[in-house]
């Protein structure tokens, strides 16, 4: 078989090692094998008469891939190496999978003279992966029917919440209907104001849940859209010509659950300072912005008006504890700056959800 002497060292180890290896001569017709070592047997079954002188395909059968099996011819065409993973078949017809490397054996003149390929039973390799593919789809499968059925329970509870919303702001809207048609009906003039008050404030608690309800995420609420209907409700009753209102709201999101207790302390610092910063035929300004700023939500209210100390005089106290117990609850502070004139009011919430 060997064709040189000096090959018989190198057939004496191809022959012994433990690794099954075969090798092909090119120059004959169809490549066949010329040695196959007892690994090599053993591994496929066959006896090395029954191999000799067969191309490596007789190995093949009706699984093996066709994508493989050119990568081998296209190898053999170009003389170069591969290493390639091919569904081989046993003598008694069971299926192994083989990892097989393959080298082209050149002479001096660097012309190919042999092929050399070493055979490596991966057969648990592959079943293991197949087992592992099986289970990541079956995992997937399962992830999927859970995403699907934890989308349905989250519609589920945002058409809830939604409904609860809408519910609460149509109720609120009752109420302040009827906190109106008393004020219009009573005769004194204090009350009726206590009563057009107290119709606002439920009005902001309102406008607050109209927008809960018609935002898909019920998790979050956007100051920039309530101040925005706030401020075209708050212009519609108050002289352009003699109070101007600018308002710059970023667009911030924040939890749901400072919805109702932050549309009221925008509502009630904003009416106040338009309210009682400019008495009599007083003119002024009155700016609100807002703003997100490291993890806080910062609110300023700023007017010329008369400021602080004169509108201390007005015994709208229940106004100022309102405020007060607004920011408490919403775990933020509160600071007053007398500009002279006017004033300015400095607000910082936490916007932390876990409240």
């Amino acid at each position: 078989m060997a064709r040189h002497a000096a090959d018989a060292p190198f057939l004496a180890a191809f022959r012994a090692s433990e690794a099954p290896m075969v090798m092909t001569d090119p120059a004959r017709p169809d490549n066949p094998i010329v040695f196959a070592n007892d690994a090599f047997c053993r591994l496929t079954g066959y006896a090395a008469e029954d191999v000799l002188g067969r191309n490596c395909r007789f190995l093949q059968g009706p699984d093996t891939d066709p994508a493989a099996i050119a990568q081998v011819r296209d190898a053999v065409a170009q003389g170069e190496s591969l290493r390639v993973d091919l569904l081989n078949y046993r003598k008694d017809g069971l299926p192994f999978w083989n990892a097989m490397t393959l080298s082209p054996v050149r002479d001096e003149a660097g012309s190919v003279r042999s092929y050399f390929a070493v055979l490596t039973d991966v057969t648990r390799t592959h079943r293991t992966e197949r087992a592992l593919m099986r289970e990541k789809d079956a995992l997937a499968q399962d992830l999927e029917t859970r995403n699907r059925a934890l989308q349905a329970a989250l519609d589920q509870q945002t058409a809830l919440l939604h409904e609860v919303d809408h519910r609460v702001k149509n109720n609120l809207q009752v109420i302040s209907s009827l906190v109106l048609l008393k004020a219009r009906r009573s005769r004194d003039a204090a009350c009726r104001d206590v009563l057009r008050s107290m119709a606002d404030r439920i009005g902001a608690l309102a406008t607050a849940h109209r927008l809960l309800y018609a935002v898909s995420d019920v998790a979050r609420f956007d100051l920039r859209d309530f101040a925005a209907d706030f401020a075209a409700d708050l212009e519609a009753g108050i002289d352009p010509d003699r109070i101007a209102l600018s308002v710059d709201v970023e667009a911030v999101a924040v939890p749901a659950s400072m919805a109702a207790p932050l549309a009221l302390l925008v509502h009630e610092l904003a009416v106040n300072a338009v309210r009682h910063a400019f008495p009599g035929e007083r003119h002024g300004r009155v700016a609100i912005t807002a703003r997100a700023e490291d993890a806080s939500l910062i609110l300023d209210i700023r007017d010329d008006g008369i400021g602080m100390p004169a509108q201390s005089e007005n015994p709208e106290g229940f106004g100022r504890d309102l405020v007060g117990m607004l920011v408490r609850q919403l775990r933020g502070s509160l600071a007053v700056e007398d500009l002279n004139p006017g004033t300015h009011i400095h607000v910082v919430l936490p916007l932390e959800t876990g409240r």
